[in-house]
């Protein structure tokens, strides 16, 4: 059966014994897999720092075609030329429909993008301002939150692919919510999304997967038992029995 997806999974190809991601949990468990496949419209990556969740994700966006610090496939920008080359070990499984719009947005390197937007903007001889696809006005006269959302609520288009790294990193709770809204909207509108995440307010969205990368592989289960949930619900239950047992 075919899968109604744009990106259906990945696979990656042996790597060189020095090389260091081998020794990433995430990525030495793909390696072992035939293919980590993606069956829902929304994926979350989540997993313990330093697992390889942004590694991951990164490689998958470059494999796709996208800038390294983000944006859409026309962002050629580069500040810092620090991205892994693990998308040249790195085969997507693409669907069968092509996707009519696509962006990588990390809250990592906003900034930077933000800024190649105002210096194409900038420039005399080019076309229509980028910006008045972004919401109007420069991201960088927006605080980091509302710029994130002002790319999702005026950039992405639907019909699209759409890979996003630590959302929650520039996000308020409330805010997490409004992009849940416009996630929803989106999906509604026959787009995917492939996140990486820590949020488990975001992990709770209907009929996502979450695939929990760890040093004893990766699974497919409810957010409700991810540590981030587990830990989070502990500590907002009880906030002072949990402090007062971390700082015995």
């Amino acid at each position: 059966m075919f899968s109604n997806l744009y990106v259906r999974g990945i696979r990656i190809k042996q790597i060189e014994e020095d090389s260091y991601y081998k020794y990433l949990p995430a990525i030495k468990y793909i390696m072992d897999m035939d293919e980590l496949r993606f069956n829902s419209n929304v994926t979350f990556l989540v997993g313990e720092n330093g697992i390889g969740k942004s590694t991951l994700i990164e490689a998958i966006a470059v494999a796709m075609g996208f800038n390294p610090e983000g944006g859409t496939k026309n962002f050629s920008f580069s500040t810092n030329d620090s991205h892994s080359g693990l998308y040249n070990y790195l085969t997507v499984s693409k669907g069968i429909k092509r996707p009519m719009d696509g962006f990588f947005l990390r809250a990592e390197s906003m900034y930077n993008a933000a800024s190649y937007i105002d210096e194409l903007d900038d420039d005399p001889e080019g076309g229509a301002p980028i910006r008045l696809s972004y919401g109007g006005k420069s991201l960088h006269n927006q605080s980091h939150g509302e710029s994130f959302l002002s790319v999702v609520e005026n950039r992405f288009g639907g019909k699209g692919i759409y890979i996003l790294d630590e959302p929650e990193a520039a996000l308020s709770p409330a805010r997490l919510l409004r992009l849940m809204c416009n996630i929803k909207e989106l999906v509604d509108n026959d787009s995917q999304f492939i996140i990486a995440t820590h949020s488990p307010i975001l992990m709770a969205f209907p009929g996502a997967e979450v695939l929990e990368l760890s040093d004893e592989g990766i699974k497919s289960i409810s957010y409700k038992d991810t540590e981030h949930y587990i830990i989070t619900k502990r500590f907002l239950d009880a906030p002072g029995r949990m402090l007062g047992e971390l700082f015995e």
